[in-house]
């Protein structure tokens, strides 16, 4: 399914992008305007930020998988 098609299934939920240039980013998909994808995004302490990416440099979109039946890690 052609990414595009994804973002109304994702709304306000955690994703992953992928950029054309192989980087990416992760956040909650908040929606689209003008052209861009709008992702919140962690900084640190308690801060966050609304990102806007020009939808023309996104590859992909995913959605997080489910926690379940995963194994975890103590650190």
């Amino acid at each position: 399914m052609p990414w595009h098609q994804k973002i109304p299934h994702l709304m306000n939920q955690p994703i992953g992008v992928s950029f054309l240039d192989g980087t990416g980013t992760s956040g909650v998909l908040c929606g689209t305007s003008n052209g861009k994808l709008l992702v919140m995004e962690y900084l640190y302490h308690s801060q966050f930020a609304l990102k806007q990416y020009d939808m023309n440099t996104v590859q992909n979109i995913y959605g997080y998988p489910g926690c379940s039946g995963q194994r975890f890690w103590g650190y």
